[in-house]
């Protein structure tokens, strides 16, 4: 029985033991059978979604779920340093190490006594007696000490992973709107007769789209990490950008169609790969995001804004087959982390976050900013 306590006592410590080091100094996808991390996050994940469900919809309920991402951080170390203190003080009892306190001694007091010295406490009152206690000890300190070291440096490197994030989401929102669409980002920069700007920022997206995937990789409880607005997602920003690269790509006669692919391959790359290490099936949008009077009403749109386009049916057809290359992985991940998908194109331009700040000052700042892009538009 003792050596079956103590062999139970190493897994679990090995288990935890690995997974931290894994999800915390490790930053690569290790695929193991079993994983604590991702079982916490199979069974937390579902049970709060139940749980924002008995809230009105709406800004209450994003509230909720935005908690889980940060919340779910902490649950999961306090998770991980209770298997530790669980597994020496199981180890302590298969081993039946002496204690300062007597020889009648149950688990309990075993699990006090591991939890003094995984946090280093020192209260004196439970000291091993033995060789072997002693050293079982020193080595549950030091694992204890490095535990709380590497939660120390591990939440910056998080938080600078998420702030680097949303700093681009941000700037998404005065070009294509919030919610965000690929036809109100067309349709601004086709007005202003800005089109061929959509290089650069199609580049910046494409390394934003790198960060995304190798940061989510490294730090998968990212994904649960939502936008200060809740009409802003990174799902919905990935969305946009897969969207408008492939109108570019299939229906924009002009030299940005070379930078559109490698955006489009870089967006497409991430969000099927984040399918991948969430281990959901790809998924099709329930309702077609697209339809064709839609694209025709569009297509209308950007002609009339001086766009040169290519043939509608064969521009219809290539843009449906890419829509199919990445549709279901970003409805997937929306299905699983309660984000709705943005729209493809939108019927009037929306209101910008930027435009509901609170103040009086704020109804004359729009109408100077719309005189002034009146008047820019007269002389243009």
């Amino acid at each position: 029985m003792a050596w079956f306590g103590a062999t139970a006592a190493i897994v679990l410590i090995g288990i935890v033991f690995i997974d931290a080091f894994e999800a915390m100094i490790l930053p690569r996808r290790v695929r193991h059978a079993y994983r604590l991390g991702r079982l916490f996050y199979r069974m937390a994940w579902p049970l709060w979604v139940t749980l924002a469900r008995l809230l009105p919809a709406g800004r209450w309920r994003h509230g909720f779920l935005s908690i889980f991402g940060p919340l779910s951080l902490f649950a999961l170390m306090t998770v991980w340093a209770l298997g530790l203190i669980v597994g020496f003080a199981l180890l302590h009892w298969s081993l039946g190490t002496s204690l300062s306190i007597g020889t009648d001694v149950g688990f309990s007091v075993y699990v006090y006594f591991s939890g003094t010295t995984f946090f280093t406490l020192g209260y004196g009152d439970a000291v091993p007696t033995d060789a072997l206690g002693r050293a079982l000890s020193v080595a549950e300190a030091g694992i204890g000490f490095g535990f709380l070291a590497v939660v120390i440096s591990y939440l910056p490197v998080l938080y600078q992973a998420f702030s680097r994030r949303e700093i681009t989401i941000s700037l998404l929102d005065a070009r294509a709107g919030s919610p965000p669409s690929a036809g109100e980002l067309l349709r601004r920069l086709a007005d202003a007769r800005s089109l061929a700007s959509v290089g650069p920022l199609l580049v910046e997206w494409e390394r934003w789209a790198a960060e995304l995937l190798e940061s989510h990789l490294s730090f998968p409880v990212l994904r649960f990490y939502r936008s200060q607005h809740d009409n802003q997602s990174w799902v919905a920003a990935l969305t946009t950008i897969l969207d408008a690269s492939a109108l570019l790509v299939s229906s924009v006669e002009g030299s940005e169609g070379y930078q559109a692919r490698l955006t489009f391959a870089m967006a497409r790359h991430a969000a099927v790969d984040l399918v991948l290490v969430a281990q959901t099936p790809p998924k099709a949008p329930e309702l077609n995001r697209l339809p064709a009077a839609e694209l025709t009403r569009f297509y209308a749109t950007l002609r009339g804004a001086g766009v040169v386009l290519r043939d509608e049916p064969a521009a219809a057809k290539a843009l449906a087959e890419l829509r199919g290359l990445y549709e279901p992985f970003v409805s997937a991940l929306a299905t699983q982390l309660r984000f709705v998908l943005p729209p493809f194109v939108v019927e009037k331009p929306p209101i910008d976050n930027w435009q509901t700040s609170p103040g009086m000052a704020r109804s004359r700042g729009l109408s100077d900013l719309q005189a002034s892009g009146a008047h820019d538009e007269h002389k243009d």
